[in-house]
């Protein structure tokens, strides 16, 4: 088993085909072939499901990519610790929930870039918990997610705090307690959202329990609550963005939580250059919100 063979498993399963991963690998399908024949032989077990062109990983297959980006990860790392003067640069892969990159993470990538011109961020949105799952598998280098959590395989720092307002549209009338929700569509992100759990905590002060539409996007919540379909509760950074664009009123209420956005990484990556400049730009652009 060499480096080169788990790239090239590692491409396949991201590419979803040996031609693709070909093309990827600057080589001929035929190489690809022959490697993942060879590490099939070596592991002693089938890796895909083949069905004609298209590939499925197996059980096995799912296991040993596990493993697989684990190595690469420590790989790419080995790399970048024997040239610890030269300058950030390579791929950044940072994971944040959608209003974070929504509001805060423009200005942020701007300066960034700016600073660091060699490295190449890719940004992926999603729930905090798949951000947390793949930073603690080594798909992304860090994650922005909202919530008080803790996790034995990441290191944290607390970046700011969102403030929540509760958005309605013009055409409701002044919302101005929980009571005045009874009746109306209230749009949110699904389970287990820190944001969603703050608006059902402030339901429960007055013992109430409402149902709730799951969405997740914002561009559809706050599309939804401007066309007079019902309400919402989002980040007031998000809410100050839009205000202007759209036919909705916000509202903030002494008992909303506040919630804590914060940084995450992998413990066991402990040299990454462009993950560390990005954590110290985080760290001086966003000190003084805390």
């Amino acid at each position: 088993m060499d480096i080169q063979q788990l790239r090239t498993f590692q491409s396949i399963v991201e590419c979803g085909s040996m031609s693709q991963a070909a093309l990827r690998l600057h080589c001929v399908p035929s190489n690809i072939t022959t490697r993942i024949q060879q590490l099939e032989q070596e592991l002693k077990t089938s890796l895909f499901h083949r069905e004609g062109k298209r590939l499925k990983l197996t059980a096995s297959g799912e296991i040993f990519l596990q493993y697989c980006d684990k190595i690469l990860a420590l790989c790419d790392e080995a790399k970048r610790s024997v040239h610890p003067d030269t300058p950030p640069s390579g791929p950044l892969r940072i994971g944040a929930i959608e209003s974070s990159a929504t509001t805060r993470l423009p200005h942020l990538l701007a300066k960034f870039h700016q600073q660091y011109p060699d490295v190449s961020v890719q940004i992926i949105t999603g729930t905090w918990k798949q951000l947390l799952q793949d930073v603690s598998q080594h798909k992304l280098d860090g994650a922005i997610v909202a919530g008080d959590i803790d996790s034995p395989l990441l290191n944290k720092f607390e970046i700011y705090q969102e403030n929540m307002v509760l958005i309605a549209p013009s055409s409701f009338g002044e919302i101005r307690c929980q009571e005045d929700l009874i009746g109306k569509e209230i749009f949110m992100w699904t389970e287990g959202c820190p944001y969603r759990a703050a608006l059902e905590q402030w339901l429960k002060v007055k013992n109430l329990s409402l149902p709730i539409t799951s969405i997740t996007s914002y561009a559809t919540i706050l599309g939804c609550v401007s066309a007079g379909s019902g309400v919402a509760l989002i980040p007031k950074s998000l809410f100050e963005q839009y205000k202007s664009l759209t036919h909705i009123c916000g509202y903030e209420f002494e008992h909303f939580s506040v919630i804590q956005n914060q940084f995450f990484w992998h413990k066991d990556i402990v040299n990454h250059k462009a993950r560390e400049a990005f954590l110290k730009l985080i760290q001086s652009e966003f000190s003084n919100l805390n």
